[in-house]
């Protein structure tokens, strides 16, 4: 393609050509910046800004309003584009005719996506802190001198949306930590840089919000408890022989709890009671269990762990008595139960040892104790029974089956094989999963 004879390039044709290539340049800068301020992990900008990076304390403000950010970006990037291929179109007509207009589409079309999206928004992800910290300052000017007309776009757009049932929640963060985080843990146990372990140990900090007391708790049927009413010597050789330092009271029927009794304050008192205040000897049969019980401490069964935990810490106690809305005892849950959600089983050499909750057979199949927790076995064998409706693997069977299964009867739901092998009374005792 040759030039016209017309075709001049004069002082008018150098300024639009530099117009085009400052344009090409804006553009270059808005695809850069959209890129780097929304792939930019917020934890790290934080992490910036705390050693005193004033460019990452600005991206940090000016991310707070994704919509608002990405608004103003398209809205200028498009501009700018739109000004940039209008400029050209004219530049190629003057210069080739009405052949230019085909021209100047082609070689836009080719500057802009190499030079103005892929090169910068490459980069950009590359690096996207640092470009995110540079960058900042200049973005948060431009989205206040845009506001008013982004903030209009916002309210067509939302009302279009409506038209269609869909509502937007201004307040809702486009990034939620805790999911980023939970993702991450993820992603990087997959990929084999965090080990397993660590992985279920965080993950089990991050969700205590999202879980209750009941999910943890130790049923009331597997609770020991001491009669109030029996004698001070039957209450000693029952606190000695047992595994647990609390031990609560009751009086006339194991609802009615009426202390807990701690084996070291016990211990205190019969030392009290066998020396005698005046150090003279006397007998244990006089002891007042009563008078050395703590009060009880009652919790509803729907309560957050995070919250329980911090009111362990808070009451500077690590044993709670859990009740339903009735005020019905359910069962105890200790702080120790909480922390086994996050570190996993916690046992000491005063612990009864128990059968396995979890064994793997020659066959590839799993035995499983009907009072595993289903939390527990998805962390163990990375499954995802759904825990909605049961806490353990018993009460999954039991609500899928609609019924109370007898020995030998076999189920399949939720990708798995589940056969019934042992029940006491009404209780699944011991049950074989296999994946389907």
């Amino acid at each position: 393609m040759t030039l016209p004879a017309t075709a001049t390039f004069d002082l008018a044709f150098w300024i639009t050509a530099g117009a085009i290539v400052a344009l090409l340049v804006v553009s270059a800068f808005f695809s850069g910046s959209e890129t780097a301020l929304t792939a930019a992990s917020r934890p790290s900008l934080r992490a910036r800004a705390d050693r005193g990076d004033r460019g990452a304390r600005a991206a940090l403000v000016v991310t707070e309003d994704s919509e608002q950010l990405i608004g103003a970006l398209l809205l200028g990037n498009n501009v700018v584009n739109i000004f940039a291929a209008s400029l050209a179109t004219a530049l190629m007509t003057r210069l080739f005719g009405d052949s230019g207009v085909a021209l100047a589409t082609l070689v836009m079309t080719t500057l802009v996506l190499i030079f103005s999206e892929v090169l910068p928004k490459t980069y950009a992800i590359t690096l996207p802190e640092a470009v995110a910290a540079r960058v900042a300052r200049p973005v948060q000017i431009l989205t206040r001198v845009l506001a008013p007309v982004v903030s209009m776009v916002r309210l067509i757009v939302r009302g279009i949306l409506m038209l269609f049932g869909v509502r937007t929640d201004p307040s809702t963060q486009v990034f939620r930590i805790h999911e980023e985080i939970a993702g991450a843990l993820s992603l990087g146990e997959s990929e084999g840089t965090v080990a397993k372990e660590d992985r279920d140990r965080l993950l089990g900090a991050l969700d205590l919000g999202n879980r209750t007391v009941e999910e943890v708790m130790r049923h009331r049927s597997q609770v020991e408890m001491i009669d109030a009413d029996a004698g001070p010597d039957v209450i000693l050789t029952v606190v000695l022989a047992s595994p647990h330092t609390r031990l609560p009271l009751f009086k006339g029927e194991r609802e009615n709890v009426v202390g807990v009794l701690h084996a070291k304050d016990l211990l205190r008192a019969v030392e009290k009671v066998v020396r005698g205040e005046d150090g003279n000897f006397s007998s244990v049969r006089e002891l007042d269990v009563m008078k050395i019980a703590m009060k009880p401490y009652f919790v509803p069964e729907t309560t957050p762990l995070d919250e329980q935990m911090r009111e362990f810490l808070k009451r500077r106690t690590h044993f709670a008595l859990v009740v339903d809305e009735y005020g019905d005892l359910r069962g105890l849950v200790t702080l120790e139960d909480i922390l086994e959600e996050i570190v996993g089983e916690i046992t000491d050499e005063f612990d009864v040892a128990r059968e396995a909750q979890l064994k793997r057979t020659e066959t590839g199949d799993y035995l499983v104790d009907g009072t595993m927790t289903i939390r527990d076995l998805n962390r163990a064998m990375d499954w995802q029974l759904p825990d909605d409706e049961a806490n353990t693997i018993a009460g999954l069977v039991i609500h899928e089956a609609q019924m109370i299964p007898t020995e030998g009867q076999v189920f399949s739901f939720h990708g798995f094989r589940f056969e019934v092998i042992s029940r006491k009374e009404n209780r699944i005792a011991r049950m074989k999963i296999r994946p389907l």
